[in-house]
């Protein structure tokens, strides 16, 4: 009787676990949970002063994942040691592991990487409230916007700027808020004084800028806060990868007896880099070769080498690399990677992967286009650029030029005007185009293409208001659809700007202070520190259709 009495409350036990349960799972049919949690309630409300407990309570709108609140939870200033959680239903109660401060304001920030229980659903902006353990509470602010695709969990670390020697890669921040999926921002709670403030993307959210894994937006100005002037608006930020890490050579496999494929830690900029940045040796130092030609690989850490002497079968050997220079200008130490010899021979012949424009198509301005090739393998440039022709399907030729990208892609330039509307082609004799093997096609290639019209162009002019005129005022306009189409230029002293011959779309104007003369936004660096340039979007997304022209707009700085 005592056994079945047990068994039946193991039975009730487990219909009301399950039960339990079952409250947080979403009810079976109907439509999607798409609606994202959201802090309904706080303990103690916002802005309390005199706060004498040890913790405080969040209630939230539905049941969410208890471990992403864990890591969404931000303080400032700082606590030493563990948070202690303890959970009722959709309310939780945050313990602090020591004694608060006394007269000192906390501002708590819920990031926007709590998501909830059932559909995984993140909330949309991130929830501040501030209390004080004296009876002043710090309520100066720093508010803006994030420009970026994603901008949900981008981290806004504040910093009391004491001294010049303030490095985010060192350094915790002072005061801590997250971007919201709007890329909004607001640091509440400061105190008066200095601050310098970066938007970090911080993967492992250590509250620590990683040059090599986290993005980074850099302001363009510090920030003093005062009785007088406790609010400042609109620091904007533009997220940049500032890398300070030079190019490491990882690993190289040679594919066949003329072509060795080097994989590096980050993609180097072909054009500060040449042929004597690399060196093959074997193992007694008794062969130095230096490659005929490199490229870009397929994959953008990848570099193609090319050597024109065969080396031994079944010898060691090895690449050395030094004085590689990334994108960012960085550059590399002396790397030596092990790699053995191939004696499979070369018999594939140069030919054309990819072309910019696309074969066949009908949108090439008529204005002196460029035309970019891309080829599987490096050829003699010198031969090669004399055995290419420009012309119309008459066999009327067109002034060009043929300049080389890298060792296996060339660019060709229409050095004049074509005519609209019309077919035009260029010709490749493949067999010129021989690489270092001695392969070549023994063909004529013909590209073709259409050039346009001309009445599809659109144009965009207005006016900008309340600028500085003796920070060089740019304006960039960008596609929002296609990146290639991007157009900028100086505005005058009154403000007036002009874009014309531009392509229809929708497109996103701001306005840059080029004090570098560059003709683009400079992203500032984080330490030794460098502001970013100042700039500005204009609010609202401007559509320009075919064939008609936008004017009068007003880009109005202060709006």
């Amino acid at each position: 009787m005592v056994k079945f009495a047990y068994k039946k409350l193991i039975f009730l036990f487990g219909i009301f676990f399950l039960s339990s349960c079952a409250l947080q799972l979403p009810p079976g049919g109907g439509e999607v949970d798409k609606v994202p949690p959201e802090i309904i309630e706080v303990y103690p409300s916002d802005r309390t002063v005199f706060y004498e407990k040890n913790y405080f309570e969040l209630k939230f709108s539905e049941f969410v994942d208890k471990r992403t609140v864990r890591d969404a939870i931000f303080i400032s200033p700082a606590i030493a040691g563990a948070l202690e959680l303890n959970w009722s239903g959709k309310s939780v109660r945050i313990s602090f592991p020591t004694k608060l401060r006394e007269a000192t304001t906390y501002n708590i920030t819920i990031g926007t990487d709590v998501v909830d229980f059932n559909n995984r659903n993140r909330m949309a902006n991130s929830f501040s409230f501030s209390f004080s353990t004296g009876s002043f509470i710090d309520y100066a602010s720093i508010s803006g916007k994030v420009f970026d695709d994603k901008p949900s969990g981008v981290m806004i670390y504040a910093y009391r700027l004491l001294a010049d020697t303030l490095n985010p890669s060192k350094h915790n921040p002072d005061y801590i808020s997250q971007v919201g999926g709007d890329g909004l921002y607001n640091l509440k709670g400061l105190a008066f004084g200095n601050y310098r403030v970066f938007a970090v993307k911080d993967e492992f959210r250590d509250l620590l800028f990683q040059s090599h894994q986290d993005m980074i937006g850099v302001a363009s100005q510090d920030i003093n806060l005062t009785e007088t002037d406790s609010a400042f608006n609109n620091l904007d930020f533009l997220l940049a990868k500032i890398d300070t890490v030079p190019p490491i050579a990882l690993s190289v496999v040679m594919t066949d007896a003329n072509h060795l494929l080097l994989n590096l830690s980050e993609p180097i900029n072909l054009a500060k880099n040449n042929f004597e940045n690399f060196l093959l040796k074997d193992s007694a130092e008794t062969i130095n070769v230096v490659p005929k030609y490199f490229f870009k690989g397929r994959r953008d850490n990848d570099i193609v080498l090319v050597i024109e002497n065969k080396l031994e079968n079944e010898k060691p050997y090895f690449l050395i690399t030094k004085n590689l220079v990334d994108e960012l200008g960085n550059k590399s130490f002396i790397d030596t990677v092990h790699f053995n010899a191939n004696m499979k021979l070369d018999t594939i012949a140069p030919t054309i992967v990819r072309a910019n424009p696309s074969y066949n198509s009908n949108r090439v301005d008529f204005l002196k286009p460029s035309f970019q090739f891309y080829f599987n393998d490096a050829f003699d440039f010198a031969s090669a650029s004399n055995q290419i022709i420009l012309e119309d399907t008459s066999r009327i030729k067109v002034i060009y030029s043929v300049e080389k990208i890298d060792d296996a892609s060339i660019q060709i330039n229409a050095q004049q005007k074509l005519n609209n509307d019309e077919p035009y082609q260029i010709r490749m004799n493949f067999n010129y185009f021989k690489d270092a093997a001695g392969n070549s096609l023994d063909s004529i290639y013909i590209f073709r293409f259409r050039t346009i019209t001309g009445f599809e162009f659109t144009g965009l002019s207005g006016i900008v208001e309340n600028f500085d005129i003796s920070k060089n005022p740019f304006l960039i306009l960008n596609n929002m659809d296609d990146p290639n189409f991007v157009y900028s230029q100086k505005i005058d002293s009154l403000g007036k700007f002009d874009f014309t011959r531009i392509e229809p779309g929708k497109y996103s104007l701001k306005i840059i202070y080029d004090l570098d003369r560059n003709k683009k936004f400079t992203e500032g660096f984080p330490f030794p520190f460098k502001p970013s340039e100042f700039f500005k979007y204009f609010p609202e997304i401007i559509n320009l259709p075919p064939r008609w022209n936008v004017t009068d707009l007003i880009f109005d700085l202060k709006d």
